[in-house]
């Protein structure tokens, strides 16, 4: 509880790490605001059922609060006017303001919990950060909303915090690498897959480097990095020891 998870992928999609997580915390029988911003809703969920999980049964009885970024943009942009009273989590799209107040209030709303609540620790999963420097937020926008996720969720609420980021070390993208950076020194935990550099192979899809942050809580200590490969199936994902795939042995 109270921990802030960074999943960071290059040259590779790690988004088999979102899923895990998602179908993880709703068997768990925690409550999950998942701030979906890369996919449709219908995406996840043909995952989730692979993985066990419904979603769309747990948003009728109240565990899962689905924003649906795709969604939500083309409603702001192209739909009919808001009501009155009301306001879009992405307020940001429609150039009133420049912060990301409206989406953290979205959150804090969804996960704070209330008398009739009988769930587990609440859980914030955002797919994926990068999407919003895309949308038009500046870094410092992005950086501040994940701060005040951390200490609303993991501090006040003592849940936990799971986002995604894209990066790419030879990027000129200096923004995003700007977010990755800062979300590094911020995090408890970093998963880190990376793309192979000797290129594809059909044994080996990548290898994802586990930084366990000791130094976050204790100056002195060092962070404890381990480092598997990986082969992602249909219905779950192989680790192992480098060297020891299918491919070598």
């Amino acid at each position: 509880q109270g921990k802030f998870t960074l999943l960071r992928d290059t040259r590779t999609d790690g988004s088999f790490l979102v899923h895990h997580f998602l179908s993880f915390y709703l068997r768990a029988g925690c409550k999950v605001c998942f701030v979906a911003l890369l996919q449709s809703f219908s995406h996840y969920s043909i995952v989730a059922q692979k993985l066990g999980v419904s979603l769309a049964a747990a948003q009728e009885q109240g565990q899962l609060v689905f924003l649906e970024g795709l969604k939500s943009c083309l409603d702001l942009l192209f739909g009919e006017k808001e009501q009155p009273g009301e306001s879009s989590p992405l307020q940001f799209l429609s150039g009133s303001t420049s912060d990301l107040r409206a989406l953290f209030d979205f959150v804090r709303v969804s996960l704070t919990p209330s008398a009739q609540d009988s769930w587990k620790g609440p859980v914030l999963l955002v797919d994926d950060l990068s999407v919003l420097l895309s949308l038009g937020a500046a870094p410092v926008a992005v950086l501040d909303f994940t701060h005040y996720c951390q200490m609303s969720v993991c501090c006040q609420l003592k849940g936990n915090v799971v986002v995604l980021v894209h990066s790419n070390e030879d990027s000129e993208d200096e923004e995003n690498e700007l977010l990755v950076n800062s979300l590094c020194h911020h995090s408890d935990l970093i998963l880190w897959t990376e793309g192979l550099a000797t290129g594809f192979c059909k044994d080996v899809h990548g290898q994802i480097k586990i930084i366990k942050r000791l130094s976050l809580r204790q100056a002195a200590e060092q962070d404890l990095v381990q480092i598997y490969q990986y082969k992602i199936q249909d219905r779950n994902v192989t680790f192992f020891a480098r060297g020891l795939s299918a491919a070598v042995l």
